[in-house]
């Protein structure tokens, strides 16, 4: 259709709108359900006319009355944990599984380079710190390199690093995503190499049974912060019927509040990398608890809960780029 033929179908009803106020709640959604339908026509055939952008301020402004007379049951604080934070996750699903199957994938890289080269171990994790591992091995503790700082200094630096590291992961993302891969492949190649460096030497279940105290929390979260870099890159590469402005402002969006919803399990990650993962005396079973609560924690709310709420029927209102 002509763009002057849509005009003059659709002129009369968009003044409507713009001089009469709805008479309640349901015709103002349903206003404004016609009126992101005509915005979605629009941006596909006339992307950059007069047209599109002023049914998008329209749009906008519908937009801000509709929420504005919405009521809320509870805070806008428990409405992102409780809704906002697990829909995003269902939302960006397949951008989110692809980076947890390239993460495993190069973990299980850095895993056969290792198996393969015993020198790769040292590129990898430098010299010095193979060697005060194989020290501590000989000594029978092979996990003390994390008995060496004092706890709450430890706390500290690691929470910082771990924020520093998503921030970078999720920023990475305006380069198309080649440096959030860059960062994935490096963690994930890391990681691998570094659990099997302890299984050639024999003490795999202890590293596991002191690593992944803190490290199911961590590690998750990095490969989440990865997953947030990724949904700003395929909204700049990827663009769909939105501008590449207003995709990439979507995007880094929804991108943003991802990564900020992982700052909690960064905290939580170095509290015990800190203050709990040197105890590499404590019993096995003890260590089970706190691997197996963390993972529940991730299962759960980033996995199980989100589907759940899917299918319940929640929805997040569909991406608006004012």
């Amino acid at each position: 259709m002509r763009e002057a033929v849509f005009l003059r179908q659709n002129q009369e009803r968009w003044h409507h709108y713009e001089t009469q106020p709805p008479t309640g709640p349901d015709e103002l959604a349903q206003r404004f359900i016609e009126l992101t339908d005509d915005l979605s026509y629009a941006r596909t055939f006339y992307p950059n006319s007069t047209t599109t952008a002023y049914l998008n301020g329209l749009a906008s402004k519908l937009h801000q009355a509709l929420y504005k007379n919405k009521t809320e049951d509870t805070s806008r604080f428990s409405r992102f944990w409780r809704l906002e934070l697990p829909l995003l996750v269902v939302r960006h699903r397949g951008v989110l599984l692809g980076t947890v199957l390239f993460f495993l994938l190069c973990t299980a890289i850095g895993a056969l380079s290792a198996a393969l080269d015993d020198t790769f171990v040292r590129v990898v994790l430098g010299d010095r710190y193979v060697n005060q591992t194989l020290a501590n091995i000989q000594k029978g503790d092979p996990m003390a390199i994390y008995k060496g700082t004092d706890e709450t200094l430890m706390f500290l630096q690691i929470t910082l690093n771990n924020v520093k590291v998503s921030l970078l992961a999720f920023a990475g993302g305006i380069t198309g995503g080649l440096l959030t891969g860059y960062m994935l492949f490096q963690n994930g190649v890391m990681l691998g190499s570094f659990q099997e460096f302890f299984h050639q030497k024999g003490v795999l279940l202890p590293s596991v049974l002191t690593i992944w105290i803190h490290g199911t929390l961590e590690i998750s979260a990095i490969v989440l912060a990865g997953g947030a870099g990724l949904i700003m890159a395929r909204s700049l590469l990827f663009p769909g019927t939105y501008s590449r402005r207003d995709a990439l402002r979507l995007g880094a969006r929804d991108g943003m509040k991802l990564v900020l919803g992982l700052v909690p399990i960064f905290i939580v990650a170095g509290f015990l990398e800190g203050f709990v993962t040197r105890h590499t005396e404590m019993p096995m079973w003890a260590s089970l608890t706190i691997i197996g609560i963390s993972a529940s924690f991730i299962l759960g709310y980033f996995v199980v809960y989100p589907w759940w709420l899917y299918r319940r029927g929640a929805r997040l209102p569909e991406p608006t780029a004012f």
